[in-house]
């Protein structure tokens, strides 16, 4: 998915988007629209989460404390945001796991058969 230019690639000017067009019902809305349009995909309640993430700078612990819900939930709802925002989860992760290998450890973690910190160690160095 390309992302939405914010200077004019003529003039370095401001971009402003003044013009949302369905292809489905081939309507068109016109407007002054702020920008912002990676977080215009968000669900209400993955934009929550994500006030909730930056206002606990990105700590987990912080979240689940605050959100009352479990490390693997966190998680889930982070990579809900991040596949929202049109990336994959992990592009670029080192551990060199796959999805399912993460989401077992995760599981793993939940259902406390293994420790925070024996899960955290897998997950860094690539273990499952």
């Amino acid at each position: 998915m390309r992302s939405l230019p914010t200077n004019c690639p003529l003039c370095n000017g401001e971009i402003t988007v003044t013009r949302i067009y369905c292809r489905d019902c081939d309507s068109t809305i016109e407007g002054r629209f702020a920008p912002g349009a990676f977080f215009a995909q968000l669900s209400a309640e993955q934009l929550a989460f994500v006030e909730t993430f930056v206002r606990c700078e990105g700590k987990i612990t912080r979240v689940e404390a605050e959100m009352g819900l479990s490390y693997p939930t966190i998680r889930n709802r982070l990579h809900d945001v991040i596949r929202a925002m049109g990336y994959q989860p992990g592009e670029g992760d080192a551990s060199g796991l796959t999805d399912q290998e993460r989401r077992a450890i995760l599981e793993s973690l939940e259902r406390g058969e293994i420790s925070y910190e024996e899960a955290m160690r897998q997950l860094e160095e690539g273990e499952s």
